[in-house]
């Protein structure tokens, strides 16, 4: 079969996104592929999200921190991006996206926009609503283990114990 002239072909842009959760959720590319795909459709409809045409082409997650490339047809970009905002969960997990830029090649998004969540982060007993409790830190954020969930909170909220 032959290729399809270069004028003809599609043009794709690539959005860079960071994502961010509690640190004991676990997401994998199927499931943040098949969230875009339910937010492009329920927010677009079928014509939006076919012509949106949104595929998860870089995946990377570890602990409570992730990056990810969405591919889009040239043109759709500001729907895509609406449909990226409408995300809220993942497999039940809670999760935060920021659609960090967008770029014309995957290499370009990956140098500009992405690669630059190195924080560290130690867990470390903290005194939180006035009882010592084990939490996740992140230069001025933590993340607080409650009973059965997390609570986010800055340095203001907490002690070191």
């Amino acid at each position: 079969m032959k290729h399809l002239p270069k004028h003809l072909q599609p043009r794709w842009r690539y959005l860079a996104v960071e994502l961010e959760t509690w640190p004991d959720a676990e997401i994998d590319r199927r499931a943040f592929q098949r969230e875009c795909w339910y937010a492009a459709q329920n927010l677009l409809g079928d014509p939006g999200s076919a012509r949106a045409d949104m595929t998860v082409v870089r995946f990377a997650f570890a602990g409570e921190t992730g990056e990810a490339i969405v591919r889009v047809r040239r043109g759709e970009t500001e729907p895509a991006r609406a449909a990226i905002a409408c995300i809220d969960e993942i497999d039940g997990a809670a999760v935060g996206l920021r659609v960090c830029g967008i770029s014309g090649t995957i290499r370009a998004a990956e140098e500009k926009y992405l690669g630059r969540r190195g924080q560290d982060s130690e867990e470390r007993n903290v005194v939180f609503g006035n009882e010592e409790r084990v939490a996740v830190l992140r230069e001025c954020v933590a993340d607080v283990r409650l009973d059965e969930a997390f609570a986010g909170a800055t340095d203001l909220d907490y002690d070191l114990a």
